[in-house]
């Protein structure tokens, strides 16, 4: 594919260039939601169900206009009254039964019985944040409590708490994908089949910012306006008029400004925004709202928490022969709009990872729990598959006496073979696996390694390593806005409907657009965050962004091209034929006749007299079909070392080779590879969102959730394999989740090697220094 961007020493592709918006964020120029002041606004504070599981017998808000201060209190009746609808699940999975997924209605605010601690109940709006608590304070709530359930495992046996009469047995879906018969004929006839028992641990996203809206509604045109933070202001818009409030969408604006880190938590509808912009109308201000980290903890959708068994058989050539990864996930307290697709569809997708594989199936039941909504976090789905692979690729290794590389290279798929239809049906258009395994080991000094484990133990230390290959299947086609608009300032606007909320999309989209149309990369400038400006928005999440925006992007330069030949014509007195395009002008072809981009968007600007069949601007928008699903693959590995003493484990290196494609900004890209990587290795050893047996949140602060700080990271080594996708006319991949996806199951196979010694075979995340001490104890280490 030719993507028609410049080449030469000009180029900005693939220069590790400066982010745009550093400067301004490390000085304090950051707008935040919670930095939004309007006249007149008042503010808001939720009264949060206390109780896990519970009929509520009495909602009493009696009190609460006679507290000082106080202007509004909403609850559910209200709401009702108004007639907004739920929360919407639209995903349409099916049992293997055939019967659809169960979804049961989740209310905006909880009316009649509680099913999370932290579901929301009513909503009081004052003068001030202090005023609006002592309104909530004055509610009279009394919930009957219920009996709870938060684990898994228990939600599905029998007598368990039932969450709701139309989901029996807690399971609102039994999912099922691959041909079970003819996995269970390999598996009986396999030589070796290794069996694994797994957790993936519960975390929540800490995002800098907690969540924050402002509401506000303009009574002579009927318009609302929501500023928060998101991660795509258009989806969210579409839902909220469509689905809930039932308002055209015209009337309906969505603003996000700078956002505070997501990682897939903010990606999704809450129920708090549909509230704040019915009381906004209702009062004729603005009410502004921002959670509290304590609530965050108990509102903000989590992720990950699966139980699975993994079976993994072999011939005697050390080939696998089949996988099936059969298991129980928990959505939560009702099923979010994603929740229920990370651990069916997207487990299929990526644990066929870069494997051979010739069977594959996938068993998984989505269970209701007493616990907050599951939703997307930094990979969903992505980095859960991978980890189940590569956990059964190194016990069997371990189990057959195997070197875990040699088993893995025996296994990938050649390069040869690209394209290459893998068994999730999904077809890899590019990869050389071997190179980057190859390259990873090199860098990582495998060879060396049995010498720093020797060493290591001269100190009274257990030191392992740990491998993982991976490949992630980014997020599915789509459509997304392109939009060029040539400012009166001369600088020039890249409108995209996806969103930055950290991943440095400014510098990246500017530098295709400078190659694309030779434009100076400091005038270009990045608009996003306003659904009134776009024609579409896909947002941002699923490491889909350079893909999306940045096809559209080079659509929406080809068009500006287009439109510029026919202008050019006119200015410069030649037919349109006879202009050609090249390093930021429009020449006559054969003479010194020319004139830039820039100028001449200023021509057109300042009046030229155009003939009527002539475009009016160089302007550009468009909406185009995004690339399907790239690929990005790669090989981590991690080497920690265990004091058996304490059971404290440190990462001691850690090396990351990946091919993501063409690299727009290689900077950026490691950037986002070392975070990956942090957060990985947080869920790895130490992240752990835990609930009592009935629910009760036990990790609702900064207090008792665990997260890696900088001293927790090892010196990192990135580098970069890249083989450009023959997909997109970029050749990207995309890179956003990967590092999380590669250091789950490295690090996990680094601590198990470390432990091996001991006769210790497996550790469930995360390795805190208890469960450590506790596997060595245990097996007399």
């Amino acid at each position: 594919m030719d993507s028609g961007l410049a080449s030469g020493p000009g180029r900005l592709v693939g220069r590790s260039v400066a982010r745009q918006e550093d400067d301004r964020l490390l000085r304090g120029g950051g707008r935040y939601t919670d930095d939004v002041s309007l006249p007149g606004q008042a503010v808001g504070y939720f009264l949060r169900s206390p109780h896990a599981h519970g009929i509520i017998r009495r909602l009493d808000v009696a009190a609460v206009p006679g507290v000082p201060e106080v202007v509004a209190c909403v609850t559910a009746a209200d709401l009702k009254a108004a007639g907004y609808g739920p929360l919407p699940c639209k995903l349409a999975l099916k049992s293997h039964d055939g019967t659809p997924l169960i979804v049961p209605e989740r209310p905006l605010l909880a009316a009649d019985r509680v099913r999370f601690v932290g579901e929301p109940i009513a909503l009081v709006v004052a003068e001030s944040l202090s005023a609006a608590k002592d309104g909530a304070e004055a509610i009279i709530l009394d919930v009957e409590p219920l009996p709870g359930v938060s684990d898994v495992s228990e939600a599905v046996r029998d007598g368990a708490p039932q969450l709701f009469d139309e989901v029996p047995g807690n399971v609102c879906l039994d999912w099922r994908s691959g041909d079970f018969a003819a996995i269970d004929a390999a598996l009986a006839g396999a030589a070796h089949v290794t069996r694994l028992d797994m957790v993936n641990n519960r975390v929540s996203a800490v995002s800098m910012e907690p969540r924050a809206a402002t509401a506000a509604h303009d009574a002579a045109s009927g318009r609302f306006t929501l500023r928060l933070g998101c991660q795509g202001v258009f989806g969210l818009r579409n839902t909220l008029a469509d689905d809930i409030l039932h308002i055209p969408r015209e009337s309906l604006q969505v603003v996000a400004e700078d956002v505070g880190g997501s990682f897939g938590m903010k990606g999704g509808v809450y129920p708090e925004y549909a509230v704040l912009l019915h009381v906004a109308r209702a009062l004729g201000r603005p009410v502004r709202w921002t959670d509290e980290r304590t609530d965050s903890f108990i509102a903000d959708y989590q992720a990950r928490d699966a139980k699975v068994t993994g079976e993994l058989g072999l011939d005697g050539d050390g080939r696998i022969v089949a996988l099936r990864i059969t298991g129980l996930a928990n959505v939560g307290g009702y099923v979010s709009g994603f929740g229920a697709a990370i651990t069916t569809v997207n487990i299929v997708k990526n644990a066929a990872s870069l494997y051979t594989t010739p069977l594959l199936g996938v068993q998984t039941k989505c269970v209701v729990t007493n616990t907050v909504p599951i939703s997307a976090y930094r990979g969903a789905g992505r980095p859960e598959g991978n980890y189940y692979v590569e956990r059964l690729l190194d016990a069997a290794a371990r189990a057959t006496g195997r070197d875990p590389a040699a088993l893995r290279r025996s296994n990938l798929i050649p390069a040869s073979a690209m394209p290459y239809k893998a068994v999730s049906g999904l077809t890899y258009d590019s990869g050389d696996f071997a190179a980057v395994l190859d390259d990873c080991l090199a860098r990582a000094d495998w060879a060396g390694f049995a010498a720093r484990r020797a060493a290591t133990a001269r100190d009274g230390l257990l030191r392992g390593i740990g491998l993982a290959c991976y490949l992630e299947v980014t997020a599915p086609p789509g459509k997304e806005m392109g939009g060029i608009r040539f400012e009166p300032g001369g600088e020039v606007s890249i409108v995209t409907g996806t969103l930055d909320y950290g991943q440095g999309h400014a510098s990246t989209f500017a530098q295709v657009l400078a190659d694309k149309l030779g434009i100076p990369f400091a005038r270009i400038r990045l608009c996003q965050g306003d659904s009134d400006t776009l024609l579409h928005g896909g947002g941002t999440g699923g490491s889909r962004s350079i893909m999306a925006s940045g096809t559209a992007i080079a659509l929406a330069a080809d068009m500006v091209i287009a439109r510029g030949r026919q202008l050019a014509g006119h200015v410069l007195e030649a037919a349109a034929a006879d202009i050609e395009f090249d390093d930021g002008a429009f020449r006559v072809v054969g003479t010194d006749k020319a004139i830039a981009v820039l100028d001449l968007a200023g021509a057109v600007r300042d009046g030229a007299d155009l003939p009527a069949d002539l475009p009016q601007s160089l302007d550009a928008a468009l909406v185009a079909d995004t690339p399907p699903s790239a690929f990005p693959n790669g090989c981590h590995v991690a080497e920690v070392v265990v004091d058996p003493e304490t059971g404290v484990v440190t990462v001691a290196r850690y090396v990351a080779v990946d091919d993501f494609g063409t690299l727009i900004n290689p900077m950026v890209v490691e950037g986002q590879v070392h975070g990956g990587v942090a957060q990985g290795i947080g869920q790895a050893l130490m992240e752990w969102t835990l609930y009592g047996d009935d629910g009760t949140p036990l990790s609702a602060s900064m207090l008792d959730y665990a997260m890696p700080r900088a001293d927790h990271m090892p010196p990192f080594v990135f580098a970069s394999h890249p083989v450009p996708a023959t997909s997109n006319v970029l050749g990207v991949k995309g890179c956003g989740e990967a590092g999380t996806t590669g250091a789950l199951p490295a690090i996990v196979n680094a601590v198990v090697d470390a432990l091996s010694g001991h006769g210790v075979t497996h550790i469930d995340m995360p390795a805190t220094p208890e469960r450590v001490w506790r596997a060595l104890q245990q097996r007399g280490g």
